[in-house]
């Protein structure tokens, strides 16, 4: 068994940067002067991360090299943070149902078409990548259609003050995992035709990891999204938001796995193929729109052999290529 215990989860030392005085604030300038004004603020965020945030800049530019496998230019860091601000920013349209403003294009419509006629529940998987507030607004506007998150406790406690700052009314499931009763809710939803929402792309230091090949290097994937749709043998759909820019969204769904039928025993061999499915279709929609990557860490760990790798000195060495 080849799978890994990643020791160390970046992402979840990093300091929280959200301020709920500000998003507060941002909110009331973006529903009361408009979507380009509250835009405006964005420029200054993008530059803020651009000049003060040393790590999260390595991150960029690690990924960016990769995807777009030239040598990486301040303006193109700044594209990247400028398209992560404008995806959080739009939430706060997207949570006050003012789908009005966006023109949003679904790929893949067919896949979730069926599953609704069917009433069965599903796993949607996504990543830190795009807007999935675009989708689960899909799901509120078409009343057939339920979406559930799953998350971390910790993040589920920040998505839900930052709901709270942007809408107190705006409703939205988020099922907390590490609880006693966390599974029951789950399999509550599903069984109710509930489409639930995972991100596969991060680990914590107590997740299983496998090694896949993504964007050109070894990265080190959870499997605990897909063992946990195993072991409930639900099928499941990857899910990404694509901003294009200006007000254009595009979301794709497409399949990933089905375990609804899973033979006993091939459980570990078919959440390592569903890995291997997920780590070709994140880096197929990385190469369609590669400023919606928003995993600003040290993605691909350098090899155990080069201890000196950090992410302060890949800016070091990409430049030197």
């Amino acid at each position: 068994m080849d799978a890994s215990k990643n020791v160390t989860a970046e992402w979840a030392k990093r300091p929280e940067r959200s301020n709920m005085f500000m998003l507060r604030l941002m909110t009331w300038i973006s529903l009361r002067l408009g979507r380009p004004a509250g835009r405006v603020v964005l420029h200054l965020i993008a530059i803020y991360f651009l000049l003060l945030a040393p790590a999260s800049r390595a991150g960029s530019r690690q990924y960016l090299h990769r995807v777009l496998g030239r040598p990486v230019r301040w303006t193109d860091i700044y594209r990247h943070f400028f398209w992560f601000a404008s995806t959080i920013h739009d939430r706060v349209y997207l949570l006050n149902q003012r789908f009005d403003l966006f023109d949003i294009t679904v790929h893949g419509k067919e896949e979730i078409d069926r599953v609704i006629a069917r009433g069965e529940g599903v796993f949607l998987v996504g990543a830190h990548m795009g807007s999935f507030e675009v989708a689960r607004a899909l799901g509120r506007s078409r009343t057939n259609m339920k979406v559930a998150m799953v998350m971390y406790e910790e993040n589920a406690r920040k998505i839900s003050d930052m709901l709270s700052a942007i809408n107190p009314q705006a409703t939205q499931d988020v099922i907390s995992l590490g609880h006693v009763d966390s599974m029951l809710k789950i399999n509550e939803a599903l069984q109710d035709g509930a489409m639930v929402g995972m991100l596969a792309d991060r680990t914590l230091a107590d997740d299983s990891t496998v090694p896949v090949k993504l964007l050109g290097a070894e990265a080190r994937l959870p499997t605990g999204p897909f063992r946990m749709a195993a072991i409930m043998r639900r099928p499941v759909l990857f899910m990404v938001g694509l901003y294009m820019g200006g007000n254009r969204y595009e979301i794709h769904f497409e399949k990933l796995a089905d375990f609804s039928q899973l033979a006993s025993g091939q459980r570990q061999q078919e959440v390592r193929r569903a890995v291997a499915r997920y780590a070709e279709l994140l880096e197929r929609h990385c190469r369609l729109a590669p400023y919606n990557w928003f995993n600003f860490f040290n993605f691909w760990p350098e090899p155990a052999s080069d201890s000196s790798a950090t992410p302060d000195t890949l800016k070091t060495r990409e430049d030197q290529q």
